[in-house]
């Protein structure tokens, strides 16, 4: 008799611990994504700043799961879905289940905005990621054979749009790259042209931190040399300018998008009902409304926070861990014959880096910044890497640039076109 199939549509840290935490129930497990690798998307901004490989923040979904007896991979690109005859349908063909749970993740989300879409960089794949740390150093060549100065100004401008974690994260990392590193790769470049520039909408960044948290990234980022522009919404991007919603002009010819991200169009494709930014609407159990075998977990799921006033929970790595866990108890709980139970979100706390000894990190009762935050977050990023090498190799690299003020991973690559089969 065959044993219960669960496929699960996405590799990321949600299917990922699901896929771990079903390794000894009595099912198969089947992995689906469009790439063949996890991506640690936390330290994705270090691969746009060159502080990091590619290599040393992903690793083979199938070198993962390989201590997985009951699971197995796919890398496929997923079109639709049957959930009536419990089928998957993929750009490999259908896939039956018995249990599905879908956790596809998130993307950029432009608002609609098509200058955005076409001008600006997003920060979500490890492609993008790369994208940017070519254009950085493409933008750098050029300056320093540029003789008009104020086209240098422009090519030596970037901005970073967003101030949440990521746009902090990234502005800070970019001006140290600039200052302590570029500075001295091109020492007859007039650095004193370099802007970088944080671009925030509302009028404080971090808006999940406590204030005395966002004040200290504020003025640590200011230290490093970030204009922090605030109230600053972008209404038009061009190939070299950003227009500002009050009309507001500033020439740039980089411009990293970080502001918004919705969910994958995984829930559009399969036609389910969708909440705010695109988010299958769930039960409280993580289900899907009508189907008991269908389940939808991390960033596409719009699940409720019912302790914390019936808010959408946040689309943070911890919630995508914790529902890939839950998911993974109910379906054994089912297969010896219980129901399912609803999904309660224990809150981890939340961090964020501004560079070289500054961070701030808010964990229940317990506020940290500058040199103790950024010990707590080198500490709990280091240990979340998905790989023992993997962590070696991260430790390594910023052992490096912390004594030595360089990042050896300053490489202009692009791939060829792939041959056509």
């Amino acid at each position: 008799m065959s044993r219960p199939r669960v496929v699960i549509a996405g590799a990321g840290f949600g299917g990922l611990t699901c896929a771990r935490a079903l390794k000894k129930a009595p099912v198969d497990v089947l992995l689906v994504d469009r790439n063949n690798y996890h991506l640690f998307t936390p330290l994705l901004y270090q691969v746009a700043s060159a502080v990091l490989d590619p290599g040393e923040i992903a690793r083979p979904v199938r070198q993962l799961i390989r201590p997985l007896r009951n699971a197995d991979f796919l890398m496929a690109r997923i079109t639709g879905a049957d959930l009536q005859q419990r089928q998957l349908f993929t750009d490999h063909g259908p896939l039956a289940y018995d249990y599905l749970v879908l956790a596809s993740g998130s993307q950029s989300d432009y608002f609609g905005n098509a200058s955005l879409a076409q001008h600006a960089f997003g920060l979500k794949e490890l492609d993008e990621g790369l994208a940017v740390r070519n254009r950085i150093l493409m933008r750098f060549e050029e300056a320093r054979w540029t003789d008009d100065r104020e086209r240098r100004r422009t090519l030596l401008t970037f901005a970073v749009v967003g101030g949440g974690p990521t746009g902090v994260e990234m502005a800070g990392a970019l001006s140290e790259l600039i200052h302590l590193v570029l500075s001295k790769d091109y020492r007859d470049l007039d650095l004193g042209l370099v802007r970088v520039v944080l671009l925030e909408a509302a009028g404080s960044l971090l808006g999940t931190f406590v204030e005395p948290l966002r004040d200290a990234a504020r003025r640590s980022l200011e230290k490093k040399g970030v204009e922090v522009l605030l109230k600053a919404k972008v209404a038009d991007v061009t190939a070299n300018s950003i227009l500002l919603a009050d009309g507001h002009e500033i020439p740039a010819s980089t411009v990293i998008w970080t502001a918004g991200v919705r969910a994958s169009d995984l829930g559009s494709l399969m036609s389910l009902p969708l909440a705010r930014q695109a988010r299958v609407q769930v039960l409280p159990t993580l289900q899907v409304a009508g189907h008991p075998e269908a389940f939808v977990i991390g960033d596409l799921a719009g699940a409720i926070d019912e302790s914390g006033g019936g808010a959408p929970l946040p689309m943070l790595i911890p919630v995508a861990m914790q529902e890939g866990k839950h998911v993974a108890a109910t379906i054994r709980d089912v297969l010896r014959g219980y129901g399912a139970t609803n999904f309660l979100y224990k809150d981890p706390g939340i961090m964020a880096t501004i560079g070289r000894n500054s961070a701030v990190a808010q964990l229940g009762p317990v506020r940290l910044k500058g040199f103790l935050g950024w010990l707590m977050w080198l500490t709990v990023h280091l240990i979340n890497v998905v790989s023992f090498r993997s962590r070696v190799v991260v430790l390594v690299n910023w052992a490096w640039d912390y004594l030595f003020y360089d990042r050896p991973i300053r490489l202009i690559v692009r791939a060829a076109d792939d041959r056509p089969d």
